[in-house]
Protein backbone atom coordinates (compact mmCIF):
# COMPACT_ATOMS: atom_id res chain seq x y z
CA UNK A 1 0.00 0.00 0.00
CA UNK A 2 2.61 2.41 0.78
CA UNK A 3 4.24 1.50 -2.25
CA UNK A 4 1.23 2.51 -4.14
CA UNK A 5 1.06 5.54 -3.05
CA UNK A 6 4.24 6.42 -3.83
CA UNK A 7 3.81 5.65 -7.10
CA UNK A 8 0.83 7.97 -7.28
CA UNK A 9 3.12 10.86 -5.51
CA UNK A 10 5.49 10.68 -8.37
CA UNK A 11 3.01 10.38 -11.00
CA UNK A 12 1.54 13.55 -9.71
CA UNK A 13 4.65 15.00 -9.82
CA UNK A 14 5.57 14.04 -13.40
CA UNK A 15 2.26 14.54 -14.98
CA UNK A 16 2.09 17.94 -13.14
CA UNK A 17 2.18 21.23 -15.85
CA UNK A 18 5.00 23.40 -15.70
CA UNK A 19 3.13 26.41 -14.25
CA UNK A 20 6.49 28.16 -12.10
CA UNK A 21 5.66 30.73 -9.73
CA UNK A 22 3.24 32.73 -11.59
CA UNK A 23 0.90 35.67 -10.43
CA UNK A 24 -1.45 33.60 -9.71
CA UNK A 25 -0.39 31.37 -7.26
CA UNK A 26 1.36 33.72 -5.17
CA UNK A 27 -0.97 33.44 -2.32
CA UNK A 28 -0.47 29.78 -2.29
CA UNK A 29 3.05 30.03 -2.37
CA UNK A 30 2.98 32.71 0.99
CA UNK A 31 1.02 29.77 2.18
CA UNK A 32 3.54 26.75 1.94
CA UNK A 33 6.55 29.25 2.74
CA UNK A 34 4.41 29.48 5.91
CA UNK A 35 4.15 26.41 6.31
CA UNK A 36 8.22 25.61 5.57
CA UNK A 37 8.92 28.15 7.97
CA UNK A 38 6.84 26.52 11.00
CA UNK A 39 8.83 23.07 9.92
CA UNK A 40 12.39 23.93 9.51
CA UNK A 41 13.01 27.81 11.12
CA UNK A 42 11.00 26.39 13.86
CA UNK A 43 10.91 22.74 14.09
CA UNK A 44 14.26 21.78 12.69
CA UNK A 45 16.58 24.90 13.18
CA UNK A 46 15.09 25.70 17.08
CA UNK A 47 14.03 21.87 17.95
CA UNK A 48 11.02 22.83 18.54
CA UNK A 49 9.36 19.76 19.19
CA UNK A 50 5.39 21.48 19.06
CA UNK A 51 6.19 22.65 15.65
CA UNK A 52 6.61 19.95 14.15
CA UNK A 53 3.96 18.43 15.40
CA UNK A 54 1.75 20.82 13.90
CA UNK A 55 3.23 20.80 10.97
CA UNK A 56 3.57 17.13 10.03
CA UNK A 57 0.59 15.01 9.24
CA UNK A 58 0.43 11.76 11.53
CA UNK A 59 1.23 10.06 8.41
CA UNK A 60 3.86 11.41 7.54
CA UNK A 61 6.11 9.47 5.07
CA UNK A 62 10.24 10.65 4.69
CA UNK A 63 12.43 9.24 2.09
CA UNK A 64 16.28 10.22 2.44
CA UNK A 65 18.66 9.24 -0.20
CA UNK A 66 21.55 8.50 2.30
CA UNK A 67 19.41 7.31 5.64
CA UNK A 68 17.00 5.63 4.03
CA UNK A 69 13.17 6.02 4.68
CA UNK A 70 11.01 6.87 7.81
CA UNK A 71 7.09 6.51 8.11
CA UNK A 72 5.28 8.26 10.43
CA UNK A 73 5.02 11.52 12.64
CA UNK A 74 6.17 10.19 15.80
CA UNK A 75 9.28 8.08 14.66
CA UNK A 76 10.23 11.48 12.41
CA UNK A 77 9.99 13.64 15.55
CA UNK A 78 12.50 11.03 17.40
CA UNK A 79 14.82 10.91 14.41
CA UNK A 80 15.19 15.09 14.52
CA UNK A 81 15.91 14.89 18.52
CA UNK A 82 18.53 12.19 18.37
CA UNK A 83 20.27 13.13 14.70
CA UNK A 84 19.91 17.04 15.23
CA UNK A 85 19.18 17.97 18.58
CA UNK A 86 21.44 16.01 20.35
CA UNK A 87 24.86 16.33 18.19
CA UNK A 88 27.82 18.58 19.50
CA UNK A 89 26.77 21.84 17.08
CA UNK A 90 23.49 23.34 15.88
CA UNK A 91 22.75 21.96 12.39
CA UNK A 92 20.63 25.26 10.48
CA UNK A 93 18.23 24.74 7.43
CA UNK A 94 18.32 27.87 4.71
CA UNK A 95 15.42 27.44 1.78
CA UNK A 96 16.89 28.31 -1.49
CA UNK A 97 13.95 31.37 -2.03
CA UNK A 98 15.88 31.20 -5.96
CA UNK A 99 15.07 27.72 -7.15
CA UNK A 100 12.08 27.43 -5.07
CA UNK A 101 8.75 26.23 -6.96
CA UNK A 102 4.84 25.68 -5.44
CA UNK A 103 2.29 23.91 -7.81
CA UNK A 104 -1.07 23.85 -6.62
CA UNK A 105 -3.21 20.45 -6.68
CA UNK A 106 -7.15 20.56 -7.26
CA UNK A 107 -9.72 18.39 -7.24
CA UNK A 108 -13.23 20.01 -8.72
CA UNK A 109 -11.92 23.11 -8.60
CA UNK A 110 -10.45 23.41 -4.94
CA UNK A 111 -7.13 23.14 -3.74
CA UNK A 112 -6.91 20.41 -1.62
CA UNK A 113 -2.79 19.97 -1.60
CA UNK A 114 0.62 21.41 -3.33
CA UNK A 115 4.19 20.09 -4.51
CA UNK A 116 6.61 21.91 -3.06
CA UNK A 117 10.34 21.73 -5.09
CA UNK A 118 13.73 23.50 -4.47
CA UNK A 119 16.84 23.76 -3.12
CA UNK A 120 18.25 24.44 0.32
CA UNK A 121 21.64 24.25 2.30
CA UNK A 122 22.69 23.54 5.42
CA UNK A 123 24.98 25.36 7.74
CA UNK A 124 26.92 24.10 10.85
CA UNK A 125 26.39 27.23 13.68
CA UNK A 126 29.23 28.15 15.63
CA UNK A 127 29.80 29.23 19.24
CA UNK A 128 29.92 33.30 18.00
CA UNK A 129 27.20 32.33 15.73
CA UNK A 130 29.13 32.36 12.46
CA UNK A 131 28.50 29.29 10.48
CA UNK A 132 29.73 27.15 7.79
CA UNK A 133 28.58 25.11 4.73
CA UNK A 134 28.11 21.66 5.90
CA UNK A 135 25.59 20.25 2.51
CA UNK A 136 23.19 20.96 -0.25
CA UNK A 137 20.17 19.09 -1.20
CA UNK A 138 17.25 19.28 -3.66
CA UNK A 139 14.08 18.15 -1.84
CA UNK A 140 9.99 17.88 -2.89
CA UNK A 141 7.35 18.07 -0.57
CA UNK A 142 3.45 16.89 -0.56
CA UNK A 143 1.39 19.14 1.60
CA UNK A 144 -2.29 18.41 1.88
CA UNK A 145 -4.63 20.70 3.45
CA UNK A 146 -6.65 19.22 6.60
CA UNK A 147 -8.94 21.82 7.79
CA UNK A 148 -8.02 24.58 6.69
CA UNK A 149 -4.17 23.98 7.98
CA UNK A 150 -0.65 22.36 5.78
CA UNK A 151 0.18 19.21 6.80
CA UNK A 152 3.16 17.80 5.69
CA UNK A 153 2.38 14.00 4.13
CA UNK A 154 5.35 12.95 1.76
CA UNK A 155 9.34 13.92 2.03
CA UNK A 156 11.64 13.11 -0.72
CA UNK A 157 15.56 14.38 0.37
CA UNK A 158 17.86 13.98 -1.74
CA UNK A 159 20.99 15.32 -4.35
CA UNK A 160 22.99 15.71 -0.61
CA UNK A 161 25.95 17.24 -1.84
CA UNK A 162 29.46 18.70 0.51
CA UNK A 163 30.86 21.80 -0.56
CA UNK A 164 32.63 20.52 -4.25
CA UNK A 165 36.14 19.41 -3.49
CA UNK A 166 38.38 19.55 -6.62
CA UNK A 167 40.42 15.95 -6.36
CA UNK A 168 43.77 17.47 -8.02
CA UNK A 169 46.49 17.51 -5.03
CA UNK A 170 46.94 21.36 -5.04
CA UNK A 171 43.49 22.17 -5.34
CA UNK A 172 42.75 19.64 -2.33
CA UNK A 173 45.70 21.56 -0.54
CA UNK A 174 44.00 24.93 -1.31
CA UNK A 175 40.66 23.84 -0.14
CA UNK A 176 42.59 22.52 3.10
CA UNK A 177 44.17 25.80 4.13
CA UNK A 178 41.16 27.47 3.26
CA UNK A 179 38.96 25.48 5.66
CA UNK A 180 41.56 26.41 8.15
CA UNK A 181 41.12 29.98 7.83
CA UNK A 182 37.96 29.97 7.82
CA UNK A 183 37.62 27.98 11.26
CA UNK A 184 40.58 29.50 12.74
CA UNK A 185 42.53 25.99 12.85
CA UNK A 186 46.34 26.35 12.88
CA UNK A 187 46.83 22.93 11.40
CA UNK A 188 45.26 19.99 10.58
CA UNK A 189 47.29 15.91 10.44
CA UNK A 190 45.71 13.81 8.30
CA UNK A 191 46.34 9.56 7.43
CA UNK A 192 44.23 7.89 5.32
CA UNK A 193 44.15 4.07 4.89
CA UNK A 194 43.01 2.09 2.26
CA UNK A 195 42.89 -1.74 1.89
CA UNK A 196 44.13 -2.21 5.74
CA UNK A 197 47.40 0.00 4.19
CA UNK A 198 48.64 3.65 5.28
CA UNK A 199 47.56 5.21 1.92
CA UNK A 200 48.62 9.33 2.56
CA UNK A 201 50.44 11.44 5.69
CA UNK A 202 49.77 15.30 5.34
CA UNK A 203 50.35 18.09 7.81
CA UNK A 204 49.26 21.23 6.86
CA UNK A 205 49.41 24.55 8.60
CA UNK A 206 51.21 25.99 11.60
CA UNK A 207 52.16 24.74 15.11
CA UNK A 208 52.31 28.08 16.27
CA UNK A 209 52.43 31.67 15.03
CA UNK A 210 53.87 31.47 12.07
CA UNK A 211 55.76 28.33 12.28
CA UNK A 212 54.93 25.87 9.93
CA UNK A 213 53.78 22.71 11.18
CA UNK A 214 56.42 19.74 9.95
CA UNK A 215 55.23 16.19 8.73
CA UNK A 216 56.50 14.63 12.16
CA UNK A 217 54.76 17.55 14.36
CA UNK A 218 53.78 16.01 17.92
CA UNK A 219 49.82 16.33 18.90
CA UNK A 220 48.14 15.95 21.95
CA UNK A 221 45.45 13.76 20.96
CA UNK A 222 43.40 13.77 23.91
CA UNK A 223 41.15 10.60 24.08
CA UNK A 224 42.58 8.70 21.36
CA UNK A 225 44.84 7.83 24.20
CA UNK A 226 41.66 5.10 25.29
CA UNK A 227 42.03 3.15 22.03
CA UNK A 228 45.61 2.76 23.18
CA UNK A 229 44.40 1.19 26.21
CA UNK A 230 41.97 -0.82 24.76
CA UNK A 231 44.04 -2.53 22.19
CA UNK A 232 47.22 -3.14 25.48
CA UNK A 233 43.99 -4.50 27.60
CA UNK A 234 42.83 -7.04 24.80
CA UNK A 235 46.04 -8.19 23.43
CA UNK A 236 47.04 -9.28 26.88
CA UNK A 237 43.38 -11.34 26.93
CA UNK A 238 44.69 -12.59 23.48
CA UNK A 239 47.47 -14.34 25.26
CA UNK A 240 45.92 -15.59 28.10
CA UNK A 241 47.22 -13.04 30.86
CA UNK A 242 43.96 -10.82 31.50
CA UNK A 243 40.23 -11.92 31.41
CA UNK A 244 38.25 -9.55 30.30
CA UNK A 245 35.36 -11.01 32.96
CA UNK A 246 37.22 -11.56 36.21
CA UNK A 247 36.73 -8.29 38.82
CA UNK A 248 39.64 -6.33 38.92
CA UNK A 249 39.39 -5.47 42.35
CA UNK A 250 41.68 -8.83 42.43
CA UNK A 251 44.30 -6.48 41.57
CA UNK A 252 43.01 -3.38 42.93
CA UNK A 253 40.23 -1.23 44.49
CA UNK A 254 40.52 2.91 44.73
CA UNK A 255 40.90 3.92 48.20
CA UNK A 256 37.66 5.53 47.85
CA UNK A 257 36.11 2.75 47.45
CA UNK A 258 37.34 0.49 50.03
CA UNK A 259 34.18 -0.05 52.04
CA UNK A 260 32.03 -0.30 48.04
CA UNK A 261 30.35 -4.03 47.64
CA UNK A 262 29.77 -2.56 44.00
CA UNK A 263 33.59 -2.03 43.63
CA UNK A 264 33.66 -6.48 43.76
CA UNK A 265 31.44 -6.65 40.71
CA UNK A 266 33.48 -4.17 38.37
CA UNK A 267 35.22 -6.15 35.36
CA UNK A 268 37.55 -4.98 32.42
CA UNK A 269 34.34 -5.70 30.15
CA UNK A 270 32.53 -2.86 31.83
CA UNK A 271 35.48 -0.32 32.09
CA UNK A 272 36.06 -1.10 28.56
CA UNK A 273 32.25 -0.76 27.08
CA UNK A 274 31.83 2.39 29.21
CA UNK A 275 29.56 0.97 31.67
CA UNK A 276 31.53 0.91 34.78
CA UNK A 277 29.10 3.07 36.64
CA UNK A 278 31.56 5.85 37.05
CA UNK A 279 31.44 9.81 36.34
CA UNK A 280 33.40 10.75 33.47
CA UNK A 281 35.89 12.13 36.43
CA UNK A 282 35.48 11.78 40.56
CA UNK A 283 35.31 15.97 40.81
CA UNK A 284 31.96 15.95 39.04
CA UNK A 285 30.82 14.39 42.29
CA UNK A 286 30.08 16.58 44.99
CA UNK A 287 32.08 14.80 47.41
CA UNK A 288 35.01 15.29 44.49
CA UNK A 289 35.34 11.25 45.61
CA UNK A 290 35.40 8.48 43.39
CA UNK A 291 31.51 7.03 43.64
CA UNK A 292 29.28 4.35 41.53
CA UNK A 293 26.19 6.46 40.09
CA UNK A 294 24.86 2.98 38.99
CA UNK A 295 25.97 -0.76 39.08
CA UNK A 296 28.68 -1.67 37.32
CA UNK A 297 27.21 -3.57 33.59
CA UNK A 298 23.14 -1.74 34.37
CA UNK A 299 23.66 1.52 32.65
CA UNK A 300 25.84 3.27 30.43
CA UNK A 301 28.09 6.67 30.31
CA UNK A 302 31.62 7.77 29.18
CA UNK A 303 34.05 7.24 31.90
CA UNK A 304 37.69 8.86 31.87
CA UNK A 305 37.78 7.57 35.64
CA UNK A 306 37.00 3.79 34.12
CA UNK A 307 40.58 3.41 32.29
CA UNK A 308 42.40 4.86 35.08
CA UNK A 309 40.81 2.22 37.65
CA UNK A 310 41.94 -0.37 34.55
CA UNK A 311 44.99 1.18 34.30
CA UNK A 312 46.47 0.73 37.91
CA UNK A 313 44.78 -2.69 37.91
CA UNK A 314 47.19 -3.73 34.77
CA UNK A 315 49.86 -2.03 36.78
CA UNK A 316 48.91 -3.86 39.78
CA UNK A 317 48.54 -7.49 38.46
CA UNK A 318 52.21 -7.37 35.92
CA UNK A 319 54.48 -5.40 38.44
CA UNK A 320 55.07 -2.77 35.82
CA UNK A 321 54.12 0.70 34.16
CA UNK A 322 51.19 1.30 31.67
CA UNK A 323 54.15 2.88 29.79
CA UNK A 324 56.15 -0.29 29.85
CA UNK A 325 53.29 -2.51 28.84
CA UNK A 326 52.35 -0.10 25.86
CA UNK A 327 56.12 -0.09 24.70
CA UNK A 328 56.60 -4.12 24.86
CA UNK A 329 52.91 -4.56 23.31
CA UNK A 330 51.95 -1.44 20.85
CA UNK A 331 54.82 0.41 20.73
CA UNK A 332 58.11 -0.72 19.75
CA UNK A 333 56.58 -3.78 17.83
CA UNK A 334 54.44 -0.83 15.71
CA UNK A 335 57.75 1.44 15.56
CA UNK A 336 55.63 3.93 17.16
CA UNK A 337 59.09 5.72 18.34
CA UNK A 338 57.57 9.39 18.37
CA UNK A 339 54.66 8.37 20.69
CA UNK A 340 54.74 8.78 24.93
CA UNK A 341 52.36 8.63 27.49
CA UNK A 342 54.69 11.56 29.17
CA UNK A 343 56.89 14.58 28.23
CA UNK A 344 59.78 13.16 28.16
CA UNK A 345 63.09 13.10 25.93
CA UNK A 346 61.60 12.17 22.78
CA UNK A 347 58.78 15.07 22.54
CA UNK A 348 60.69 17.82 21.07
CA UNK A 349 58.57 21.18 21.73
CA UNK A 350 59.32 22.84 19.30
CA UNK A 351 57.68 20.38 17.10
CA UNK A 352 54.37 20.46 19.22
CA UNK A 353 50.95 21.27 18.16
CA UNK A 354 50.03 24.06 20.77
CA UNK A 355 46.74 24.42 21.75
CA UNK A 356 44.66 27.55 20.37
CA UNK A 357 41.37 28.93 21.28
CA UNK A 358 38.19 29.16 18.85
CA UNK A 359 39.84 32.37 17.52
CA UNK A 360 42.73 30.45 16.43
CA UNK A 361 45.11 32.57 19.26
CA UNK A 362 47.41 30.73 21.42
CA UNK A 363 45.69 31.24 24.73
CA UNK A 364 46.10 28.13 26.37
CA UNK A 365 49.23 27.33 28.49
CA UNK A 366 50.96 24.26 28.29
CA UNK A 367 50.86 21.48 30.68
CA UNK A 368 53.67 18.88 30.02
CA UNK A 369 52.17 15.78 32.05
CA UNK A 370 55.34 13.72 33.91
CA UNK A 371 52.65 10.68 34.88
CA UNK A 372 51.28 8.57 32.85
CA UNK A 373 47.00 8.47 32.11
CA UNK A 374 44.71 5.79 30.43
CA UNK A 375 42.48 8.73 29.31
CA UNK A 376 44.25 11.27 27.93
CA UNK A 377 46.99 13.06 26.55
CA UNK A 378 49.09 10.92 24.78
CA UNK A 379 51.74 12.41 22.70
CA UNK A 380 51.69 11.09 19.32
CA UNK A 381 52.74 11.96 15.87
CA UNK A 382 49.78 11.58 12.91
CA UNK A 383 52.83 8.38 11.35
CA UNK A 384 53.08 6.47 14.38
CA UNK A 385 49.20 6.93 14.96
CA UNK A 386 48.17 5.27 11.45
CA UNK A 387 50.66 2.76 12.15
CA UNK A 388 48.04 1.69 15.31
CA UNK A 389 45.34 1.98 12.57
CA UNK A 390 46.65 -0.12 10.76
CA UNK A 391 47.59 -2.94 13.60
CA UNK A 392 43.85 -2.14 14.85
CA UNK A 393 42.46 -3.05 11.09
CA UNK A 394 44.69 -6.32 11.14
CA UNK A 395 43.19 -7.74 14.78
CA UNK A 396 39.74 -6.90 13.54
CA UNK A 397 40.49 -9.02 10.10
CA UNK A 398 41.68 -11.98 12.12
CA UNK A 399 38.21 -13.05 12.98
CA UNK A 400 39.25 -13.90 16.33
CA UNK A 401 36.25 -13.93 18.84
CA UNK A 402 38.08 -11.76 20.95
CA UNK A 403 38.34 -8.50 18.09
CA UNK A 404 34.49 -9.99 17.09
CA UNK A 405 33.56 -8.70 20.33
CA UNK A 406 35.35 -5.77 20.47
CA UNK A 407 33.44 -4.60 17.33
CA UNK A 408 30.04 -5.69 18.73
CA UNK A 409 27.38 -3.42 20.69
CA UNK A 410 27.11 -4.14 24.22
CA UNK A 411 25.02 -1.60 25.52
CA UNK A 412 20.90 -1.55 24.77
CA UNK A 413 19.48 -0.01 22.14
CA UNK A 414 17.65 3.09 24.24
CA UNK A 415 21.23 4.35 24.11
CA UNK A 416 21.47 6.58 21.29
CA UNK A 417 25.62 5.58 21.18
CA UNK A 418 26.42 2.02 20.01
CA UNK A 419 29.58 0.82 22.07
CA UNK A 420 31.65 -2.40 21.80
CA UNK A 421 35.03 -2.69 23.72
CA UNK A 422 36.53 0.90 23.77
CA UNK A 423 35.26 1.71 20.57
CA UNK A 424 32.10 3.79 19.44
CA UNK A 425 30.24 1.65 16.65
CA UNK A 426 28.22 3.12 13.65
CA UNK A 427 26.40 0.10 12.49
CA UNK A 428 23.94 -0.60 9.44
CA UNK A 429 25.75 0.98 6.69
CA UNK A 430 25.30 -0.09 3.09
CA UNK A 431 25.78 -3.43 2.68
CA UNK A 432 26.31 -4.27 5.76
CA UNK A 433 28.89 -2.52 6.65
CA UNK A 434 29.79 -0.31 9.97
CA UNK A 435 32.32 1.70 10.94
CA UNK A 436 34.25 2.66 14.53
CA UNK A 437 35.81 5.59 15.61
CA UNK A 438 36.56 7.47 18.84
CA UNK A 439 36.91 11.26 19.03
CA UNK A 440 38.80 13.36 21.40
CA UNK A 441 38.41 16.61 23.10
CA UNK A 442 40.64 18.77 25.45
CA UNK A 443 41.15 22.68 25.28
CA UNK A 444 42.66 23.55 21.94
CA UNK A 445 42.11 19.95 20.84
CA UNK A 446 39.75 18.23 18.64
CA UNK A 447 40.68 14.53 17.17
CA UNK A 448 39.30 11.79 15.57
CA UNK A 449 39.88 8.25 14.39
CA UNK A 450 37.31 6.34 12.30
CA UNK A 451 38.11 2.65 10.58
CA UNK A 452 35.85 0.83 8.25
CA UNK A 453 36.71 -2.70 8.80
CA UNK A 454 34.94 -4.28 6.31
CA UNK A 455 36.44 -1.53 3.54
CA UNK A 456 39.84 -1.75 5.00
CA UNK A 457 39.60 1.83 4.77
CA UNK A 458 40.18 4.43 7.97
CA UNK A 459 40.75 8.20 8.53
CA UNK A 460 42.93 10.14 11.26
CA UNK A 461 42.55 13.73 12.04
CA UNK A 462 44.66 15.31 14.37
CA UNK A 463 43.95 19.43 15.19
CA UNK A 464 45.02 22.10 17.71
CA UNK A 465 42.50 24.48 17.82
CA UNK A 466 38.90 24.47 19.47
CA UNK A 467 37.15 24.49 15.95
CA UNK A 468 38.76 21.51 14.78
CA UNK A 469 36.02 18.92 14.39
CA UNK A 470 34.17 21.33 12.38
CA UNK A 471 36.63 19.99 9.64
CA UNK A 472 35.67 16.47 10.19
CA UNK A 473 32.28 16.39 8.13
CA UNK A 474 33.82 17.16 4.90
CA UNK A 475 37.18 15.05 5.58
CA UNK A 476 35.07 11.83 6.44
CA UNK A 477 32.93 13.05 3.19
CA UNK A 478 36.26 13.26 0.95
CA UNK A 479 38.21 10.84 2.01
CA UNK A 480 36.18 7.63 2.87
CA UNK A 481 34.06 5.35 0.63
CA UNK A 482 30.90 5.50 2.61
CA UNK A 483 31.44 9.16 3.55
CA UNK A 484 28.44 10.65 2.65
CA UNK A 485 26.46 7.97 4.22
CA UNK A 486 28.27 8.12 7.22
CA UNK A 487 27.60 12.22 7.52
CA UNK A 488 23.99 11.59 6.89
CA UNK A 489 23.87 8.95 10.23
CA UNK A 490 26.00 11.50 12.18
Amino acid sequence: MKFHQLSIFLFLLCSTPFYGQTTSYSEIEKEILVADSLLFNEGFNNCNMSALEQAADKNLEFYHDISGVTMGKENFKNGIKKNICSIDYKPIRELNLEDHHVFPLRENGEIYGAVQSGTHRFYALKDDNSKFLTSTARFTNLWLKKSDHWKLQKVMSYDHKTPKIDDTASEYQHWVEKNLREHKVPALATAVLKNHKLFSLKVTGELYGKEKAPLDAIFNVASLTKPIITMITLELVNNGQWDLDTPVYKYWVDPDLHNEALSRKLTTRHILSHQSGFPNWRWENQSKKLEFIYEPGKGFGYSGEGFEYLKNALESKFKTSIENLADSIIFKPLGMKNTSFTWNKIIEEDKFARWHDAEGKNTYEIYKNTSASAADDLLTTISDYAKFAEYVLTKIASNKNLYNDMVTRTNGTEHSVAMGLGWEILPGLKNDEYAILHTGGDEGVRTLIMLLPETGEGLILFTNGDNGNQLFFNQIEHNLSLGREIIGKA
